[in-house]
């Protein structure tokens, strides 16, 4: 079967987008390697992603090529990419990120997307308008064209029902998985490298996503005030939130127990994860959350929010707060730590929960649909 993606987010996102999408691509060439992948993407990046694909023979890598699609690359991504997949003799089409070319329709073989959240229609006020009307253009042709959508968890699927009114019947929920990397033996040298080169301590809590309003890393911090002395370490993308949660931070004393790390590898971040006493995610919205299953492959405790999408992902010995209270937050994170039996039981059944989302069941969840 040739397969071909929607690959801009693969090579050149490396938060959520990008994960999945890596993910999904690295998992379906190594357990289903007797299909053929074709991956659509604005630009090569030469990140690790693309270094270790290159050696394979099955998968391809296809950019723009004429001056014109150069120039307007995001003009070659709605419109240049169908008339490859018809060149090419694509039996599938899986727009990995909520989009589909707008003349897709032209297309021969059957159509998917992988919608991801509304999160840009529940909290519009969290986005700008421009941005608002163009995720709304591009998400809404994509539903309305597709043969299947795949939504990542029951919640988007409700979601996709409400305000698309899409029927459910041609709605299917894969789950999102993370990188395979959490799922094999750690090498406890390396480990103890990581440790070293970050500095990491005994004890300390774990916070990884981008800090952004919505992920909602300020409650932490405020949580920190009510918290015995132990630090907070950070991984994610630095946005204009960064200078509040930073504001806050000095004006509350709180600088020296909270540290930013920078440039964190893929490679690093599983021990990283592993090394954590609890893993803190109170996003206020999400369309499934992967580091919630990062953290619990990495048998780490994790706290995050009540409601939505979020039990699906951390099962039920995850503990759930309400994302605005910070006095609930710094609760449960001293229960956990005054409770040291009571944590590595919640770490241990984390860990057989998420094996659910294993890449290999996951990705035999999208062969079954790419057949069907």
């Amino acid at each position: 079967m040739k397969i071909g993606f929607d690959a801009k987010r693969a090579f050149l996102n490396n938060s959520g987008l990008g994960n999945y999408s890596r993910t999904l691509v690295k998992s379906l060439h190594s357990h289903y390697p007797e299909n053929e992948l074709f991956l659509y993407t604005t630009k090569r990046s030469g990140n690790a992603f693309e270094q270790q694909i290159e050696k394979t023979s099955n998968i391809h890598i296809h950019t723009p090529q004429s001056f014109i699609d150069k120039k307007l690359r995001s003009r070659w991504r709605s419109y240049g990419i169908t008339e490859l997949l018809n060149q090419h003799h694509i039996d599938v089409y899986h727009g990995l990120s909520n989009e589909l070319p707008f003349n897709i329709q032209q297309f021969k073989g059957k159509k998917i997307v992988t919608t991801h959240d509304l999160i840009f229609l529940r909290y519009p006020e969290l986005y700008p308008f421009l941005d608002r009307k163009i995720y709304n253009k591009k998400f809404r042709h994509a539903c309305d064209i597709a043969d299947t959508i795949i939504a990542i968890s029951e919640e988007t699927k409700r979601d996709i029902e409400k305000y698309y009114f899409i029927p459910e019947n041609k709605i299917q929920v894969i789950y999102q998985s993370c990188d395979d990397a959490f799922y094999q033996a750690p090498d406890k040298a390396f480990e103890q490298s990581v440790k070293t080169k970050y500095n990491l301590p005994a004890q300390f809590l774990f916070y990884v996503g981008t800090i952004e309003e919505r992920k909602n890393l300020l409650t932490i911090a405020k949580a920190l005030k009510k918290v015995k002395d132990i630090p907070l370490f950070v991984v994610g993308k630095k946005t204009s939130y960064f200078e509040k949660v930073k504001a806050y931070l000095k004006a509350n004393k709180l600088e020296q127990r909270v540290h930013f790390l920078e440039n964190v590898s893929n490679d690093e971040l599983p021990a990283i994860y592993r090394a954590a006493s609890i893993f803190i995610f109170p996003s206020i919205f999400e369309g499934f959350g992967i580091p919630i299953i990062e953290a619990l492959t990495s048998k780490v405790p994790v706290i995050t929010t009540k409601g939505a999408c979020f039990p699906e992902a951390g099962g039920p010995d995850t503990l759930y707060i309400d994302p605005g209270n910070e006095n609930e937050l710094a609760e449960k994170i001293n229960y956990l730590l005054n409770n040291e039996a009571n944590r590595q039981q919640i770490a241990i059944k984390g860990f057989e929960y998420a094996q659910k989302f294993h890449p290999k069941t996951i990705t035999s969840q999208l062969i079954e649909l790419y057949k069907h």
